[in-house]
């Protein structure tokens, strides 16, 4: 026979199971962490991303004594990091540092085994100084001479994959300006060498990955692809001023949905402590990139806005 189980009861059985499920969660996030902790990067080292992601690995293991390390993870245009932390543990011990096509065109272009909500934003803390760079002799100077000089002359382009956000953009810059690029490729990395070595006759590419040439003069910037003119550089029109196109292109810090939103705190809490350093405010000086933290709640108001963007682009590039 079915006993009946009176309401009361069941409302202190409930509430008895929230109260213990709440001090759970507060003392994993106080024994947090508790194991070694991954940063995956999934690109190679040496761009802002991966910069600025082990200046937080370093601050964490400094405030907590548990080491933590960044991993660079690269391969099908950051899918296969991103992988790596969508099939993790969620407990934060495995923490993804993604720019925005990760989370947006790479799903909505359905490169990606992982769905748009696998993850949780920790925090958004990096706008990329991206630009359109070429080699110092070229006989074009920004964007709209580059267009005039493609339409009767061979131009190459090297990007970082065409789910790649600013890819896309690019090549919805030159559809809107009425050129195609004659060849394009996807690398892993697009620093100096491959402007020398004729890899590519323009590259859409960070601040950071060309510094040495920028400095020594080799190389020009076209355009940026950013809300204002860069700080290194204000005398190169941005792409919108130039098209009329704009897009955010960030990074931030990710975790496997169902980490409890006190480990998320946490995370945050170190790694905005982390980007007050005088190396980060340095950095920004000398790329033009923009250092900042948004929180979680913030941040995932801004990956739903870009993944609706990346369906936009999408369509209008075919």
């Amino acid at each position: 026979m079915k006993k009946h189980i009176p309401y009361a009861l069941k409302v202190i059985v409930a509430s008895t199971l929230l109260a213990s499920t709440s001090v759970s969660t507060v003392l994993m996030a106080a024994d947090y962490p508790n194991r070694p902790v991954k940063f995956i990067v999934p690109w190679p080292p040496g761009d802002l991303e991966d910069v600025l992601t082990r200046v937080i690995a370093e601050e964490m293991s400094k405030e907590t004594g548990v080491p933590a390390t960044v991993v660079n993870k690269p391969g099908g245009g950051g899918v296969l990091g991103a992988t790596t932390v969508a099939q993790s543990r969620p407990d934060g011990s495995v923490i993804g540092s993604f720019v925005v096509d990760l989370v947006t065109s790479q799903v909505v272009g359905g490169n990606a085994p992982y769905a748009a909500d696998a993850f949780v934003p920790v925090g958004i803390f990096l706008d990329y100084p991206f630009v359109l760079a070429t080699k110092s002799d070229a006989p074009y100077d920004n964007l709209s001479e580059l267009a005039a000089y493609a339409k009767t002359h061979d131009v190459s382009l090297g990007h970082f994959g065409y789910q790649a956000t600013p890819t896309t953009i690019t090549f919805q810059a030159a559809k809107q300006l009425g050129f195609e690029f004659t060849s394009d490729s996807a690398f892993d990395a697009l620093d100096c060498s491959v402007l020398a070595n004729g890899d590519a006759e323009v590259i859409n590419t960070t601040t950071q990955q060309i510094l040495p040439c920028l400095d020594s003069k080799d190389v020009k910037l076209l355009t940026s692809f950013t809300y204002g003119r860069l700080v290194t550089n204000p005398e190169v029109p941005t792409l919108n001023e130039e098209t009329g196109i704009s897009q955010t292109l960030w990074n931030g810090l990710f975790v496997k949905k169902g980490t409890p939103q006190a480990i998320i705190d946490k995370i945050a809490s170190i790694a905005e402590k982390a980007l007050q350093a005088p190396e980060v405010v340095k950095l920004q000086e000398t790329t033009g990139a923009g250092v900042y933290w948004t929180n979680s709640k913030n941040a995932q108001k801004l990956v739903d806005l870009d993944y609706e963007n990346a369906k936009k682009l999408m369509i209008e590039a075919k």
